[in-house]
């Protein structure tokens, strides 16, 4: 079989439902939000490209449940109905063509950066790395109260999510947001039921998942992006993580997607401590997780997808065929490509490489903040009816990203400017 006829075929789900092929297009953070943190006729525009460009399941930028805590500028936030007809143009757009389009739901904890919000959360009061203070406050250790109060606010927003006409909704539970943080024992050093133990760490994910559960009925998908491990020192493991794919099988999740890394070490981009110790075959497989996947299969029969290092068809189809993942997903090339599944579909590669974001300062070139802002960029130039541009300067999209963090800090701070707005 071609690699393009096993990309092609389609993927029932446990639940019955459809994915037409196995081309999974996972989160980028689009930051395409308005004031009011409702999309934009941006947003629906980019996720027309993504849904005419061919591929099966896309899954959305991290949707935030609390207006009081933003990942980003220009973030969306679900806590209500009041954008219900924004939403429904969203999901139309994104659905357009068989295309499955699920809402990835988030609350950043810690990792949001200063001045964007008027306090930052974790499990723990755990600062960042001494590099990184200068970007990102050390945050409050939440109450019991809140824990619980966060858990309600990821239902209510995944029933919002059925009700505007997506077809699904995935947890972010990687790359350093708060499902992350609760479940590293580095950022969660609690005592209570959240923390103190991994079986304590999970009952955040565990009961974020329930909740959500309770408010979309059975048959409505849910998944979930977890990291395989945190590459960070006293962090999420892979046998904690292996853990937790049971614990969330047996709850019966539909979807899991396998990643790893944070802000602190962003592992997602392909860059690794110890990348140099990374066998050759690893690297000729391409996929960064692929060896935690096989794991992943052996533990449990829920569908699996590995996200981030994707060259080739071959390489795609190869990790299909092997049976250690049901779809494979494909990000930064989307952004610089987005009609590149259905060029995958007719036997064609991608055109652009892709390479982690440098500067060349080093500290920056450390920080996964810079990759999501240099895409963040090319996903706005789609909005905006653009093309891309592949090889934009990393060094000139940090300087605005700075500038304008600067100017938001300033408008926070003058009453006038806040009266207007």
């Amino acid at each position: 079989m071609t690699p393009q006829a096993v990309l092609a075929q389609p993927f029932t789900l446990p639940n019955g439902v459809l994915i037409k092929n196995r081309l999974f297009k996972s989160a980028m953070s689009e930051a395409l939000g308005n004031r009011d943190r409702a999309p934009t006729p941006e947003l629906v525009r980019l996720y027309q490209a993504w849904a005419d460009g061919g591929v099966g399941l896309c899954v959305t930028g991290n949707v935030m449940i609390d207006r009081r805590a933003l990942g980003e500028p220009g973030n969306v936030v679900i806590e209500d109905d009041r954008d219900l007809a924004q939403l429904t143009a969203w999901a139309q757009a994104g659905t357009r063509n068989g295309t499955q389009c699920w809402v990835q739901l988030n609350h950043p904890g810690k990792q949001a950066p200063k001045g964007l919000n008027k306090e930052t959360v974790s499990p723990s009061a755990v600062p960042f790395r001494p590099d990184m203070k200068a970007f990102f406050a050390t945050p409050r250790e939440l109450t019991d109260a809140e824990v619980q109060a966060l858990v309600a606010r990821y239902g209510k927003a995944a029933g919002i999510v059925k009700q505007a006409g997506f077809s699904g909704v995935q947890i972010h539970g990687a790359h350093g947001y708060l499902v992350s943080q609760f479940l590293s024992p580095h950022h969660n050093r609690r005592t209570d039921e959240w923390g103190g133990t991994a079986e304590k760490r999970r009952r955040f994910v565990l009961a974020v998942y329930r909740s959500m559960r309770e408010n979309v009925g059975p048959d409505f998908p849910i998944g979930i992006k977890l990291n395989s491990a945190d590459f960070q020192r006293g962090g999420f493991t892979e046998e904690e993580s292996l853990d937790t794919i049971r614990a969330l099988a047996a709850e019966g999740i539909d979807l899991i997607e396998v990643s790893g890394g944070t802000y602190e070490a962003p592992a997602m981009t392909g860059v690794k401590a110890d990348q140099a110790a990374v066998k050759d075959s690893t690297r000729q497989r391409e996929a960064y997780f692929m060896a935690f996947a096989e794991k992943a299969r052996q533990a449990v029969k829920t569908p699996l997808v590995v996200t981030g290092g994707f060259r080739s068809s071959q390489g795609m189809a190869e990790a299909i065929t092997s049976g250690a993942v049901d779809m494979v997903g494909l990000a930064r090339v989307l952004a610089v490509e987005p009609d590149l599944p259905k060029r995958l579909l007719a036997g064609q590669e991608a055109i652009n490489v892709i390479k982690p974001i440098k500067t060349g300062i080093g500290f920056i070139d450390k920080m996964g903040l810079l990759e999501v802002t240099w895409y963040t960029g090319q996903l706005k130039r789609i909005g905006k009816g653009e093309a891309p541009k592949p090889r934009e300067s990393a060094l000139w999209v940090f300087a605005k990203f700075i500038a304008h963090q600067v100017s938001a800090g300033r408008k926070k701070r003058s009453p006038t400017k806040l009266r207007a707005s």
